[in-house]
C-alpha cells in the first residue's frame, strides 16, 4: 500500500544532517498566505537540485525507484510544502517489483508564500527536501519531530 506523508509543519531547530542555519528566518513573521517571494520556477528547481547536492552521496546511492518533482501547488484543500507518495524502503519486500516510482513532490507556491526572502526559500527548500527523503527511508513524522526536523 502506498503512503502519503505530507510535510506541512514549520520545522524547528534540527540537529543531525547539516540543517540550514535558520536564525529565526523562513516565515518568522508567522504569515501564511502573505505576499509570496517572487522566484521563477527555473530558479526554484535549481534550489531543489542544490538541496539534493547537499545530501550525502551514501544516502543518495541508497535511494531506489523514486523521482523528485516540483509542482506549483498541492492538491486543492491541502496545506503542504512537500509530499512523499510511495512505498518506503523499509516497507518493500520480496514482492516489490514492477511498480511505478515513488514520488517526492516539492510545492513551489506554498514555500514562496511562507518565506520572507530568497535566503529563506533556500533554507525551506533544503528542509523540505530532507524531510521528504527521510520518508523514503521510512522515517515518520514523529521521529523527524524528535530529531528536530519538523
Amino acid at each position: 500500500m502506498a503512503v502519503r506523508r505530507p510535510y506541512a509543519d514549520r520545522p524547528a531547530e534540527r540537529p543531525g544532517i547539516r540543517p540550514p542555519d535558520r536564525r529565526g528566518r523562513a516565515g518568522s513573521s508567522g504569515r501564511m498566505g502573505g505576499v509570496p517571494v517572487e522566484m521563477s520556477r527555473e530558479r526554484f528547481e535549481e534550489l531543489v537540485g542544490d538541496a539534493l547536492d547537499e545530501v550525502p552521496e551514501e544516502l543518495l546511492a541508497l535511494m531506489s525507484n523514486v523521482v523528485i518533482l516540483v509542482e506549483d501547488d498541492p492538491p486543492p484543500g491541502e496545506d503542504l510544502l512537500g509530499l512523499y507518495e510511495g512505498h518506503a524502503l523499509t516497507e518493500r519486500g520480496w514482492d516489490y517489483a514492477g511498480v511505478l516510482p515513488d514520488r517526492i513532490l516539492i510545492y513551489r507556491n506554498p514555500i514562496l508564500r511562507i518565506c520572507d526572502d530568497d535566503e529563506d526559500v533556500v533554507d525551506e527548500v533544503a528542509v523540505t527536501v530532507v524531510h521528504e527523503i527521510a520518508h523514503h527511508f521510512g522515517i515518520d513524522d514523529a521521529r523527524l519531530h524528535e530529531l528536530g526536523w519538523g
